[in-house]
C-alpha cells in the first residue's frame, strides 16, 4: 500500500472512530417530550395561554417526575391527579392559567403556598429568579425538596410550616401563588406582598374562584376571574 493510500485509510479510520464516539455521546432523547409538547400545544395554547416565559416553562418541566409511579402513565392528560396524604396536582391547564395570570418576571422572588407535588414551583422557577415554597405535610415537603433537587432546580426553597403565615423572613414577595383554597384570603399574605406586587390563589368553600389580587400604593384590588375546585388551603390561624 502506498504512503498515500496508508494515510487516507488512517483519516477515514479516524472519522468513523470519531462518529461513534459522537453517537455514543449523544443526549439520550427525553421519551415524554412529544406527549409534553402535545399537552401544550392542544391543553394549553388552544385555551388562550400565549405567554411565551409559561408556554416555554411548561414545555420543559418534566410533569411526569411530580407524580406517583403508578400514575406516570397519566401525567399529561388534561386532569389533576392524586399525590397522596389526600392531596393533588394540578391539571396542566390550571397550572398553565394561574402562572400566565400571575405575570411572573425573570427577576422576581415568588412565594408559594402549598407546594404539593412542587410541579407548580418548578414551573415558576423556569421563570422567575427565587421560589420560595411551603408546605404543610412534613412528608410532602420532604419529598418535593427531594424532587426538585434531583431536577437540578437551585433557585427554589422548600419548608414545611403553615401558608396561612407566609415566609416573613423573605417578605416582600413580588408575587405570590396560592394552590390550595382558603375560605378567605390570607391576610398575612397580603402583608407579604410588595407594593406592585400580584397575588393568584382559590378562594372559597364548596363554590371556589381564582382570585387576582393586586398591590398598589393606593391599596388592594381584588378581580374573580374563572371557577375552580382546589382541596381545602389547612392551617388557619
Amino acid at each position: 500500500m502506498s504512503r498515500m493510500m496508508r494515510l487516507l485509510a488512517a483519516v477515514c479510520a479516524l472519522a468513523l472512530g470519531a462518529s461513534a464516539a459522537g453517537r455514543a455521546q449523544a443526549p439520550i432523547a427525553d421519551p415524554a417530550q412529544s406527549a409534553r409538547l402535545r399537552m401544550v400545544e392542544t391543553q394549553i395554547r388552544a385555551r388562550g395561554i400565549a405567554n411565551p416565559a409559561v408556554l416555554k416553562a411548561m414545555s420543559r418541566v418534566p410533569r411526569h417526575m411530580f407524580v406517583p409511579a403508578d400514575l406516570k402513565a397519566f401525567a399529561y392528560d388534561d386532569r389533576p391527579l392524586p399525590i397522596g396524604r389526600g392531596q393533588t396536582i394540578s391539571q396542566p391547564y390550571i397550572v398553565a392559567y394561574m402562572t400566565d395570570a400571575l405575570q411572573v418576571r425573570p427577576e422576581d422572588t415568588v412565594l408559594e403556598v402549598g407546594t404539593g407535588s412542587a410541579y407548580q414551583a418548578a414551573v415558576l422557577a423556569e421563570i422567575a429568579r427565587q421560589v420560595y415554597t411551603i408546605e404543610i405535610i412534613p412528608d410532602l415537603a420532604v419529598q418535593a425538596r427531594r424532587s426538585l433537587a434531583e431536577m437540578g432546580y437551585r433557585n427554589v426553597e422548600v419548608r414545611s410550616g403553615n401558608g396561612y403565615f407566609g415566609w416573613s423572613e423573605h417578605a416582600p414577595f413580588a408575587r405570590i401563588i396560592v394552590t390550595a383554597a382558603p375560605p378567605e384570603i390570607p391576610k398575612a399574605l397580603v402583608d407579604q406582598l410588595a407594593v406592585g406586587g400580584m397575588m393568584v390563589l382559590p378562594v372559597g368553600t364548596g363554590l371556589q374562584e381564582i382570585v387576582i389580587v393586586s398591590k398598589g400604593a393606593g391599596g388592594v384590588t381584588q378581580q374573580k376571574t374563572i371557577p375552580v375546585r382546589f382541596v381545602p388551603m389547612v392551617g388557619k390561624p
